[in-house]
């Protein structure tokens, strides 16, 4: 039996993908900062561990306990939308430090068990904000960029030992990556000169015309990991697909 590690899987697309692996009968180890088993359903299947991906103790605690991980899905991120000249730095770098940074200690850590296996997949979730232009999340979309061409090359690197790495890119999901998960309340992050600008941004985004499920992101997820074919990116969710296919084959 198979085993996958997901970041972030206290809520949103980390613990829809946990659920969809754990109902196809596959070990999951679900990390959160703030471990809470009851958020998924009794297994003993799944184990639930403490990590924070901005923390180098956190994460050598977490392959110590871990063990063999035959897949490992950096899911875990932070959101930011606001005007980029109000955003203080130290938001800024918290943005750069989760969900890039971390994606690639994570990364960094869990290699060598796969390498010497000659085997292994890493999936890294990243946002639709790389298939399109995206005003008002300028930083946000560094951080998600960064890891697109931190896993393109990477990808090429592991092929070499048998070592396949991932991009899921999700849509827009209003409970998740710009809701919940962001860092500062967009209205913070919004001078006077900027309100005329950012009322329809924010008004588009209030009501999309497609949004993805958390359910869209877990298979994405899962076909990622059962690819052999080659194939690098893995839009989820109607908008993303939409994004993807606009901007052409990547």
């Amino acid at each position: 039996m198979q085993t996958i590690l997901i970041t972030g899987a206290s809520s949103g697309y980390g613990l829809e993908t946990a659920r969809h692996f754990l109902e196809r009968g596959w070990n999951v180890i679900a990390t959160m900062r703030s471990p809470d088993r009851s958020v998924l359903p009794p297994s003993e299947n799944l184990r639930v561990l403490p990590l924070d991906v901005t923390s180098e103790a956190s994460i050598a605690t977490l392959v110590e306990a871990a063990g063999p991980v035959d897949v490992l899905v950096n899911n875990a991120g932070v959101g930011g939308v606001g005007a980029f000249e109000a955003m203080p730095m130290s938001l800024i770098r918290q943005l750069v430090e989760t969900n890039s940074i971390g994606v690639m200690a994570m990364t960094r850590a869990f290699i060598p068990q796969m390498r010497e296996r000659r085997s292994g997949t890493i999936v890294n979730v990243t946002s639709s904000v790389t298939l399109g232009d995206f005003p008002l999340a300028a930083a946000y979309t560094g951080s998600k960029q960064a890891v697109e061409g931190f896993t393109a090359s990477l990808a090429i690197e592991l092929a070499y030992f048998g070592v396949r790495a991932k991009l899921v890119e999700p849509g827009y999901a209003p409970t998740t990556r710009f809701g919940a998960n962001s860092i500062v309340p967009v209205d913070q992050l919004l001078p006077g000169d900027y309100a005329a600008f950012a009322q329809p941004i924010l008004e588009a985004f209030a009501n999309p015309p497609m949004t993805t499920r958390e359910s869209d992101v877990a298979e994405a997820v899962w076909n990622a990991v059962h690819d052999d074919s080659g194939r690098l990116r893995f839009p989820a969710g109607p908008d993303a697909v939409a994004l993807a296919q606009a901007g052409g084959s990547k």
